[in-house]
């Protein structure tokens, strides 16, 4: 029986490019394989010919010889390699196959970089704001000194692994699957130590509690974070070690509240002070700053101190702080206190004006009228 066309059987054009025919290629043999296709006798033959179309037709020299002669130009099409999967490159691109089929083949891989570390620094609102070089202590691994990260006895070599020939990888033939694997032998480092460090035992790195110190910028707030790049857990046998990253948690205030750059706080004041004004002094981060309270000021409202806020680290000024004034009701009045409040009330009646307290009974009485009561 006369083969078929080697370009009709991989579904392409003779001017495809190699990136079309192992595209075409890929598509067909996940079609026609065997394991998808079990007791398919013409599945089977079917990815034969897949197979052998595509070991010719990967290849420049071949294809060309078979451009030109046909079938007879490479002997067959080199079928009697097709069982094993040799040459043109066919035992990658079926690995390739091989990892989108089943969910990834496993790779080698060299010794590991040093895993990040995560810290949270509590900070108080003063030290957040203005900034602070603190010390704190880290447990982690850092390199040995002994072996100096090689994991060897010192006066000792670390040697390429037999098995895998230093690459930390292995190919396994399983059928139609050619797969690459981490060498068991060498856990896909690659190397062996046959002398290992007897103080890290051959891993090259040793548990260690270790003092930082750290420039915090001023103005982080609550869930900012810091990177301090090499500074997270020494790396496998001289790999590169992680990275620690501080996350800042700043601690309530007693006085201040802070959204982004500004600070509010809430200011007690005496019913005289409202009533008749005065100058009233409050507390910043930085020191102290005086605001005038003119006469008849109302309970709940707020000045606002400019630039007396935070700057924060992505700012270029500072925030504002705003100053809540509230009514504080004076307890345990003396006998002469009660008798001027008295005579106060009496004295006042109805001429005098309580702005919030009129405008809060006309929308009483609003409310009243609508309910019918």
């Amino acid at each position: 029986m006369a083969k078929r066309d080697y370009y009709e059987t991989l579904e392409v054009t003779r001017t495809a490019d190699d990136g079309e025919i192992k595209k075409s290629y890929r598509r067909l043999a996940m079609r026609y394989h065997p394991d998808r296709n079990p007791d398919d006798a013409n599945a089977e033959n079917r990815f034969k010919e897949i197979s052998e179309a595509y070991e010719v037709l990967s290849d420049p020299q071949k294809r060309q010889l078979y451009d030109h002669y046909g079938h007879a130009g490479v002997n067959g099409g080199g079928g009697g390699q097709s069982a094993g999967f040799g040459g043109g490159g066919f035992g990658d691109v079926f690995s390739d196959l091989f990892e989108q089929a089943f969910g990834g083949g496993v790779r080698g891989q060299d010794p590991g970089r040093g895993a990040d570390l995560r810290y949270e620094l509590e900070l108080s609102l003063e030290e957040a704001a203005l900034g602070k070089e603190v010390t704190i202590q880290i447990p982690s691994s850092a390199t040995c000194e002994v072996c100096h990260g090689t994991g060897a006895k010192p006066g000792s070599a670390v040697e390429d692994c037999k098995t895998c020939g230093g690459r930390g990888q292995v190919r396994m033939v399983q059928g139609f699957f050619s797969v690459t694997r981490p060498c068991p032998q060498c856990s896909g480092s690659g190397k062996v130590i046959r002398d290992p460090c007897v103080s890290c035992h051959g891993h090259g790195r040793v548990r260690k509690n270790r003092d930082l110190q750290v420039k915090i910028p001023a103005g982080v707030d609550t869930g900012d974070r810091i990177r301090l790049s090499g500074e997270g857990e020494a790396g496998e046998r001289g790999a590169p070690s992680g990275d620690l990253y501080i996350q800042v948690r700043v601690q309530p205030h007693a006085l201040f509240e802070r959204d982004g750059d500004d600070l509010h706080c809430a200011v007690p004041v005496s019913f005289t002070t409202m009533a008749m004004g005065g100058e009233l002094e409050v507390p910043t981060l930085t020191g102290r700053a005086k605001v005038q309270i003119a006469p008849g000021t109302q309970s709940g409202t707020v000045f606002r101190l400019r630039g007396k806020g935070i700057k924060g680290v992505r700012s270029k000024l500072n925030g504002d702080l705003h100053c809540r004034v509230q009514v504080e009701v004076p307890v345990h009045l003396s006998a002469r206190q009660k008798e001027l409040l008295e005579e106060f009330g009496r004295e006042g009646g109805d001429n005098t004006q309580h702005p919030q307290q009129e405008s809060w009974w006309n929308k009483a009485k609003d409310f009243f009228d609508k309910m019918g009561l």
